[in-house]
């Protein structure tokens, strides 16, 4: 029994095909969780943590859904790990790439019970890949050149992108709002400068884009409500000494005269500080911290707009959306960068007050206020067009486009099965097994929809055999439709990114023969 000592006790390995089973089951388990959200049709999940509050999401994003999971299975883990480089990545596609690679697995694990060995299913599957993406190269549309062509494009993948989430009941209205922002953006990639501000009631189609930057605050008491031409000074600096807040430090003092003469010295250096402030020529300061109200007077009297505590995704925001720069040292005002806008002013959404800063630096900045009937309902809006939006600025620049609805993956299904005719070996086998797992994608949309499955795929598959044709699922008439005139389109770079980051992670979990599990750490008694 001496091999057997090699680990340490507790902790255990699994060996070969027992190994293999459990990562390709605890894969399947996963896509096949996440499966159910794919298209059009797709359900919702609620997520409940166990923490404080018991936060309750409503969701049908993978990566939003995979996040939340805690999962102990190391197969798994690569798949939600997957899920979350094409959130970053690309945005959308977190569910299919999911799902590709569990089908993939799917597939592999019974080549493996027919005794072929994984070297050979990662060769075939790579070949596979290789070819699919040549095929997606071949068949994607360019309108570049044609402005209006392009735009309609953008807007028939927003569509598609929002109908498979909340938005898809005013799809045409939010893919307007999504286009319009990332069309401001001039072809940067930079999702920073459109703010989403959420703010619950009214109903989803109350939702707008405004062009500027609103920060959610109220404008102070006494203070001018309407700047032009505002001279911004975005800060990030305690403005609240007016007080003696003495905590650690011990003071003595034989009379409370003297206490008030220490107030006094501390109420000179906070005039000083804002006499520097305003020494800078603005008429508008935003602090990050809080400001007192003898400062805040100090602000009022000499007409400036003094807004506290803007939370810091806001007030880096408007530093970047205003040209200024965040300054916590007033000494020196001519190094300082201020912002500017054309007018700030306070205006009303439902029953809250926002300062709207209209005429900024940055002309790309724009805001989209979305409303809703609930908070869960608002951050899922919100999750569906941060999708959008990614997917839009990544088409921007690689404009690139695609049939959506199962047509993609028909394509490259039919291309992979020639390839396997023309493959001597046992890597056919593995090719072969690729274009079904490519084909359970419109399988399961078509699932997804409580359509025939197996009768439609059975019809896609023979329109495809014909030279050219659009077919995809038309989930909405239950049959086989002509994606051009439906309009359902989709970003190239999104689908190579699902393509390709599905085979390496199938390609990874595949390479595995034997599962380590370490022994838990002791807590040694410290007695």
């Amino acid at each position: 029994m001496a091999v057997e000592r090699l680990l340490k006790d507790e902790a255990t390995e699994e060996k070969g095909d027992r190994a293999r089973m459990a990562s390709f089951i605890g894969a399947m388990a996963i896509a096949d969780l996440v499966k159910t959200t794919l298209g059009p049709k797709g359900m919702d999940k609620i997520l409940q943590s166990t923490g404080r509050g018991h936060n309750v999401t409503v969701t049908n994003d993978g990566a939003t859904i995979l996040k939340s999971l805690h999962i102990d299975n190391p197969a798994a883990k690569v798949l939600v790990d997957i899920s979350k480089v094409q959130d970053d990545e690309v945005g959308d596609g977190t569910t299919s790439v999911v799902v590709l690679a569990g089908e993939l697995l799917r597939e592999a694990e019974k080549l493996t019970m027919a005794k072929i060995h994984p070297m050979t299913i990662i060769a075939g599957y790579r070949m596979a890949a290789e070819c699919s993406r040549n095929a997606l190269l071949q068949k994607a549309m360019d309108n570049k050149q044609d402005p209006e062509k392009f735009k309609s494009d953008l807007m028939k993948i927003a569509m598609t992108t929002l109908s498979s989430k909340i938005l898809s009941q005013d799809k045409e209205y939010f893919a307007q709002l999504a286009v319009d922002a990332v069309m401001r953006l001039k072809g940067s990639t930079n999702l920073e400068a459109i703010q989403i501000i959420k703010k619950a009631g009214g109903s989803l189609k109350d939702s707008f884009l405004d062009e500027g930057f609103i920060l959610d605050k109220k404008i102070g008491i006494g203070q001018p409500k309407r700047i032009e031409n505002a001279k911004i000074l975005v800060a990030n600096t305690a403005m609240d000494t007016d007080k003696v807040k003495i905590y650690g430090a011990r003071v003595r003092v034989d009379s409370m005269a003297r206490v008030a003469q220490i107030e006094g010295a501390e109420k000179e250096k906070m005039k000083e500080k804002v006499q520097k402030i305003i020494g800078h020529g603005i008429n508008c300061f935003v602090n990050r911290q809080l400001i007192y109200n003898y400062p805040e007077e100090l602000f009022a009297d000499a007409g400036i707009l003094a807004i506290e505590h803007a939370d810091f995704d806001g007030i880096e925001r408007l530093a970047l959306v205003t040209g200024g720069e965040i300054a916590s040292t007033f000494d020196n005002p001519e190094s300082v960068k201020l912002g500017h806008c054309k007018l700030i002013e306070e205006i009303m959404i439902g029953e809250d007050k926002l300062i709207h800063f209209s005429g900024v630096e940055m002309g790309q900045a724009c805001t989209i206020v979305l409303r809703g009937a609930s908070s869960h309902m608002l951050d899922e809006a919100e999750r569906s067009l941060h999708d959008a939006l990614c997917v839009l600025s990544q088409t921007v620049n690689d404009s690139r486009v695609l049939l959506g609805g199962g047509w993609p993956e028909m394509v490259m299904a039919k291309e992979v099965d020639e390839l396997a005719r023309r493959t001597p070996g046992k890597r056919s086998h593995a090719i072969e097994a690729f274009s079904r797992a490519l084909q359970s994608i419109p399988t399961i949309i078509a699932d997804n929809a409580g359509l025939d499955s197996a009768e439609l795929i059975s019809q896609l598959r023979a329109e495809h055999h014909k030279e050219t044709t659009n077919s995809g699922i038309d989930v909405i008439s239950g049959g086989v439709g002509d994606m051009e005139k439906l309009g359902i389109s989709e970003s190239f770079k999104v689908k190579q990114a699902v393509l390709l980051s599905a085979t390496e992670a199938a390609e990874m979990i595949l390479r595995v023969d034997e599962i380590i599990t370490c022994a838990p750490r002791k807590r040694e008694d410290r007695m």
